[in-house]
């Protein structure tokens, strides 16, 4: 029989992916199966080894019941695996997290632990509303309660709860928002305390109210607030006004849909999370290495190099057993992205066109080269670039080396309209992408009537007016940051 694995305890934090801790992001990244809840950012469950094993338990609601018996029987079953298990848990897995009866079952089966605590909700979420829990001279203590309780278990004692001074601030506690306003002021608390509401908090689609104790509820009915929400307490709540920062991110309340290939797609997906939007990973292609048959001894017969995007380097180099192979060959590269991926390899380029073209980069390449040099373009099997258009242009010898093999993601057309529906932009970074994401949607254009769609440059924007004319819009400078940068105007 196998040891026993291990199981790591983990609060993910709240919302915002960043709040993640660094232990946590490393436990993530050495599990051999990660097993995770709603409330925890995608980025933060694409930080996982890809190879591990993801299980999803969440609950819609936060009393447990059948699911939380059946998080603890995978915990122990995964650990007699032999396997290391990471609980990724939203917010810290002790604050109203259940935590502790996922590890009562885990000292009753003989399996070894740790806790990593996480960022809670109860301080993280009133911060990035512009609340601070605790302020001189407004509020020297801050206490934290369940908003809810546990069948058959008696409800706060409301008596003692108002002769606190101080912040109260309640989770998870939307359901009961009438019951425990109206127990505070009837246990001595001023009608007209403050009140904030905080909804989604961390997100970018965060949503804060504000009244006081006699009309948050009706507000708050009002304004269809729902949970996840906080609830908090006391004159701290005044602050907001000159506080608040984390709703006036360039990209706050808006959704973007990525539909770039996975590993460059989360990094776009950070940029706009990073700027107070919220990011849904879709991505419609996938990449896989092509450079099996591909000697890199031949090099030595080539006096320049040409990548035209960043997978083309990483698949490249990540291939590459000996750097010295490269010698003095002239390395060019399309665009900044090209040229922040290949220094990762500790290489400088020699040549980056103004224009981020392959055409442009082809040309720039034959000023430093001789007439009839051997030229290696390394692209996907769909580039648009051949050698006899190259070869007849500029008189050198181009070699098209296909690294990699750019396949097509299927997405079910309900899926991706019921995402669509939720977006207020739709990023585009190849053709291809536009080609499937079509394919994908069975030609059925109405769902993107009303969408705005930012694309990276002229053949992405060619391919979608095809079929669309209205909406789309390219930046002058074909780079990810340029394409943010859209955004941010059109959210002005």
């Amino acid at each position: 029989m196998k040891n026993k694995g291990k199981i790591y305890i983990l609060g993910g934090g709240s919302g915002d992916f960043e709040l993640l801790t660094l232990k946590g992001k490393r436990c993530l990244e050495e599990a051999d199966c990660v097993i995770y809840d709603r409330l925890v950012n995608d980025i933060i469950i694409r930080f996982s080894n890809p190879k591990a094993e993801k299980i999803y338990l969440g609950k819609k609601n936060t009393e447990g019941g059948l699911i939380q018996e059946k998080i603890n029987r995978t915990l122990v079953e995964k650990a007699l695996e032999g396997k290391t298990v990471v609980r990724l848990k939203g917010g810290d897995p002790f604050v109203f997290g259940r935590g502790g009866e996922e590890i009562e079952e885990l000292i009753k089966n003989e399996i070894e632990f740790e806790i990593i605590p996480g960022i809670t909700s109860a301080i993280s979420v009133p911060e990035y509303a512009g609340i601070p829990v605790t302020n001189r001279g407004i509020a020297k203590s801050f206490h934290v309660f369940t908003g809810m309780t546990a069948k058959n278990n008696p409800y706060h004692d409301f008596k003692s709860i108002g002769k606190l001074e101080g912040t109260l601030i309640f989770l998870m506690g939307v359901k009961n928002l009438e019951l425990i306003s109206k127990e505070l002021i009837k246990n001595g608390k001023n009608p007209s305390t403050p009140v904030g509401i905080i909804e989604n908090g961390c997100t970018g689609k965060q949503r804060t109210i504000k009244g006081t104790l006699k009309d948050i509820y009706q507000l708050a009915k009002n304004e269809n607030i729902k949970p996840p929400a906080i609830i908090i307490i006391g004159e701290v709540v005044n602050k907001r006004k000159d506080y608040k920062w984390f709703e006036d991110k360039p990209l706050f309340g808006k959704t973007v849909l990525v539909t770039r290939e996975e590993r460059l797609g989360n990094e776009f997906c950070k940029k706009i999370e990073k700027n107070g939007g919220k990011s849904i990973l879709l991505p419609m292609i996938s990449l896989k290495n092509n450079l099996n048959k591909f000697s890199y001894d031949e090099l030595r017969k080539y006096k320049g190099l040409m990548f035209n995007s960043p997978n083309g380097v990483k698949f490249f180099f990540d291939n590459l057993d000996d750097i010295r192979k490269l010698g003095n060959i002239k390395i060019g590269v399309v665009g900044d992205r090209t040229r922040e991926e290949l220094e990762k390899y500790k290489i400088k380029a020699d040549i980056m066109p103004k224009n981020y073209l392959g055409l442009e980069l082809a040309k720039e390449m034959s000023k430093v080269t001789e007439k009839e040099d051997k030229i290696l373009v390394v692209t996907s099997d769909i580039s648009p670039l051949g050698e006899e258009e190259l070869k007849l242009k500029f008189n050198r010898d181009f070699k098209i080396l296909k690294a990699y093999k750019n396949m097509s993601l299927k997405v079910e057309k309900n899926k991706l309209t019921e995402v669509i529906s939720k977006v207020d932009y739709i990023t585009f970074f190849s053709a291809s992408a536009v080609e499937n994401f079509i394919k994908c949607l069975e030609n059925d254009l109405c769902s993107l009537k009303n969408t705005k769609i930012i694309t990276i440059g002229p053949l992405t924007s060619k391919k979608l007016k095809n079929i669309k004319k209205e909406n789309i819009i390219q930046p002058d400078i074909y780079t990810g940051d340029e394409m943010i940068k859209i955004m941010y105007d059109l959210n002005k």
